[in-house]
């Protein structure tokens, strides 16, 4: 036990050291008389932006490269029927997460609804390749560590991009870093969480990819800035999942639901 706390506060540190890092190339502020600069520099909080440009197109050369060629290969040459299977199996994998983060929360019936997929899955539903509970009226719903701390009442910080794993924040750096320690699915293989924790995280990025293809293709068609666009939809989904999907002051991204729904529809 010790020493999986002490791997996640030095992953946490970690992430944080790099987002105070990425921060420290910082853009110049607009000047002081310019006050609707000044109140888009506030609103875009993206004191980094020269660097995370770069990491950006860094990010960018990887999804061209790879990821998106896997994800296409994937589509290509596995059954949709299939490629169901594997996402119900990964979903399934993500619940006892989604109910801890729940309690962590104080979200006692979202975490119960967690747990009951879970059991109902893994059981009747072969491991998790059928999707049982969710005919029966029990939906999936995301929830990870930095939502966790948001709700806490910590602040999201800069917009930081992170090598690798793209749009991000202090906050969710952080969260990230906890979930993957902390994920009790990555546990499952004694000894080897670290494996069991990438081997996992490389097929859902592939999977996740693989659903996004279209979306994020009309994005960069349309864009006249693909990073803004990127930046803006990161963080308004974001806002809208700590609010789990309630309305508040500030609403998601236009289109943003009507993408996920178009990614859902391309991948089957």
């Amino acid at each position: 036990m010790k020493s999986k706390k002490a791997s996640a506060i030095s992953t946490s540190a970690a992430v944080s050291l790099l987002a105070l890092t990425l921060v420290a190339g910082c853009a110049t502020p607009p000047a002081a008389g310019d006050k609707e600069a000044q109140a888009e520099w506030v609103q875009t909080n993206d004191p980094a932006e020269p660097t995370n440009r770069n990491l950006h197109a860094f990010n960018q050369g990887i999804d061209d490269n790879v990821l998106k060629p896997m994800a296409e290969g994937y589509r290509d040459y596995v059954p949709a029927n299939f490629r169901t299977n594997i996402r119900n199996v990964l979903t399934n994998l993500s619940e006892p997460l989604v109910a801890a983060n729940d309690l962590l929360q104080g979200e006692f019936l979202r975490a119960a609804n967690a747990i009951g997929r879970f059991c109902v899955n893994s059981t009747f539903g072969f491991l998790g390749m059928g999707d049982v509970a969710g005919g029966g009226g029990l939906e999936h719903h995301d929830e990870d560590f930095g939502q966790t701390l948001a709700v806490w009442g910590v602040g999201e910080g800069p917009y930081i991009v992170l090598p690798l794993l793209g749009p991000s924040n202090p906050r969710d750096a952080v969260g990230t870093a906890v979930d993957f320690v902390g994920n009790p699915t990555n546990w499952m293989i004694p000894g080897l969480p670290l494996a069991a924790g990438v081997a996992k995280g490389t097929v859902t990025a592939v999977d996740k990819r693989e659903k996004y293809i279209e979306p994020l293709n009309e994005v960069q068609r349309t864009s006249l800035d693909y990073y803004a666009s990127l930046r803006s939809l990161y963080r308004q989904k974001r806002a809208d999942d700590i609010r789990n999907g309630k309305k508040g002051p500030t609403m998601p991204a236009p289109g943003l639901a009507a993408m996920d729904a178009e990614g859902d529809k391309a991948a089957h």
